[in-house]
């Protein structure tokens, strides 16, 4: 009797990047260009909105710590491990069916809804991850291992354009709902087949955050661990690094929240308004794989700080040059760092603690979390206490691109304070 026909590695790499599109642009991030339209229809007001979209971050650090622990609940609970396949399977049918469940008029019921339309988009980011980086590592095809984590981008982009259509035909909010549920369903459809492939040998992959795109199985050599003779802070530079991560979460995320609202404050009314999203999201995935390909030699330290840069440079834009290309320029250098901040912060973790990375990932994870979490309640209050929108919003970005200065600050510090000893590539 004859094996089942296993997938090729390029499908396999495929279905990781189409299931991340959909947890992530779908399940995550599509309530960003959904929430003009639900504000329009008088749904909700930015207050609701901003709870809404803390809701989905609180759920988004529950179900990254729930990974993170997963070794030890699934050794208790129905005494077998799942296969991470199976999880994938719950978390994008859960996303399918939360999507769904945003079309309801039952507003009550939305917070809960995107709390746990965030549990899910964790489970299937770390798990999609893992199975995608074991199943390639079996195929000796680690080389195609980037090319899914242009997926967040790509879903990001794929429903900014579909809201441009929306918007322009009259949409309600609750059919675009409707919508990206149904894309959503038959996106998991088209990937539910291929999740079900045996391994060629089997393997487990690991269930942190250490699954991640930013590991060798990503296309990219293992990277250099702390040498004896490297000048390392211990524990204060693993403190900064923590605290340096953190402010990240919070630097992007009320402009990655309130990106087209922003917009339609400050500009005339325009078909631009809504092409800001999507390019947010191809830049997302052109960083993704840009970020991939950067040299073994590259202190990561260095190359946080400039991403940092970038996308406070991104947000100072859309405080000071309030127009059409300053609001593209914008959406460009927010999205480029989306990827790029993760990777290099996930190679500078392992390289400082390679034997306890899963640890360490749990709290940087755990403190960008709640920088996420505090920055839409924080762009609610301020545009509640100035009592006018576009300068509410000001306040708010001024602030998210202090804190990445700051945290570009503390990686300068790092740098300088403990230099590591220069790498070169193995032959």
């Amino acid at each position: 009797m004859s094996s089942p026909r296993l997938p090729s590695s390029l499908l396999i790499a495929l279905t990781g990047l189409l299931s991340l599109s959909i947890a992530m642009g779908i399940g995550r991030f599509a309530f960003t260009p959904v929430l003009p339209m639900m504000l329009h229809d008088g749904t909700l007001d930015l207050p609701t909105g901003s709870w809404l979209a803390t809701a989905n971050y609180i759920g988004y650090l529950l179900g990254a710590l729930l990974c993170a622990a997963s070794p030890f609940w699934q050794r208790y609970w129905r005494g077998a491990a799942w296969p991470p396949a199976r999880l994938v399977h719950t978390g994008l049918a859960a996303t399918v069916a939360l999507t769904l469940a945003m079309a309801l008029p039952w507003p009550d019921a939305w917070p809960t809804w995107r709390f746990l339309s965030g549990i899910a988009s964790a489970v299937v980011f770390v798990f999609t991850s893992g199975w995608v980086m074991a199943q390639l590592a079996q195929r000796q095809s680690t080389h195609l291992g980037s090319m899914i984590f242009a997926g967040p981008g790509a879903g990001i982009a794929l429903s900014g354009l579909a809201v441009m259509g929306m918007v322009q035909q009259r949409w309600l909010a609750s059919s675009a709902w409707i919508a990206f549920g149904i894309l959503a369903l038959l996106l998991t459809l088209a990937v539910w087949r291929t999740l079900d492939s045996p391994m060629p040998n089997a393997v487990c992959p690991p269930s942190s955050p250490s699954a991640s795109p930013h590991n060798e199985s990503a296309g990219q050599s293992t990277p250099p661990t702390a040498q004896p003779g490297d000048n390392t802070g211990g524990t204060l530079e693993i403190g900064l690094l923590a605290v340096a991560y953190g402010l990240a979460g919070f630097g992007y995320i009320i402009s990655a929240t309130f990106l087209p609202v922003i917009a339609r404050t400050v500009l005339p009314p325009s078909p631009w308004l809504d092409m800001f999203w999507p390019i947010f999201g191809i830049s997302v995935s052109v960083g993704a794989l840009l970020a991939t390909q950067a040299p073994r030699t590259l202190d990561n330290r260095l190359a946080l700080l400039v991403n940092y840069l970038l996308q406070a440079a991104g947000v100072l834009l859309s405080i000071f040059w309030q127009t059409l290309p300053g609001f593209v320029l914008s959406s460009i250098l927010l999205g480029l760092p989306f990827t790029s901040i993760t990777f290099f912060a996930l190679q500078e973790v392992r390289r400082l603690r390679p034997g306890q990375t899963a640890s360490l990932l749990a709290l940087i994870t755990a403190l960008y979390g709640i920088g996420q979490i505090a920055g839409p309640p924080l762009a609610a209050a301020l545009v509640e206490h100035t009592g006018d929108l576009a300068r509410g919003f000001d306040l708010a970005l001024g602030t998210a691109a202090a804190t990445l200065l700051i945290g570009a600050g503390l990686y300068w510090l790092m740098f300088r304070r403990w230099p590591s000893t220069p790498k070169h590539p193995t032959p």
